[in-house]
């Protein structure tokens, strides 16, 4: 059973995938976000590829808890997922998976544009591993 992650951001969609066994979360991508029908489509090849069975979405939330305009642009556009591609969609409290992301590549030293190129796929890999983690217990 695979399980894809995702970050979705205004311009972006960071992509991640789980192993076979749904103990780890790999990133493997980001879309580059052009138009809804041109993002669910490269959406629907990837959960195509990888069998993909359940997809967790990673839900901004202020940091009191409440969901802002961009939660509710995420949500809307995860009901748009789940009536094109017919596969269950939960939702993950996402708040500072992106600080993380930028601090784990920070400690790695990568430099401003490499970091700017990997950032969504990083968070959506935490968002997919805590969603695992979680369900392992």
């Amino acid at each position: 059973m695979r399980i894809l992650g995702l970050d979705i951001g205004d311009r972006t969609i960071g992509v991640a995938i789980s192993d076979p066994l749904g103990f780890t979360a790999q990133g493997i991508t980001t879309i580059r976000r052009r138009n809804e029908e041109k993002d669910i489509e490269a959406l629907k090849e990837i959960c195509n590829e990888y069998s993909v069975e359940t997809i967790v979405s990673g839900l901004p939330k202020n940091m009191n808890g409440t969901i802002g305009e961009q939660g509710e642009k995420v949500l809307a556009f995860c009901e748009v997922i789940k009536e094109n591609l017919n596969l269950p969609i939960e939702m993950w409290d996402e708040r500072l998976t992106t600080v993380a992301a930028h601090r784990v590549m920070l400690e790695a030293d990568l430099s401003r544009k490499k970091r700017k190129g990997l950032v969504d796929k990083i968070a959506a890999t935490y968002i997919l591993q805590g969603y695992l983690d979680r369900k392992k217990f």
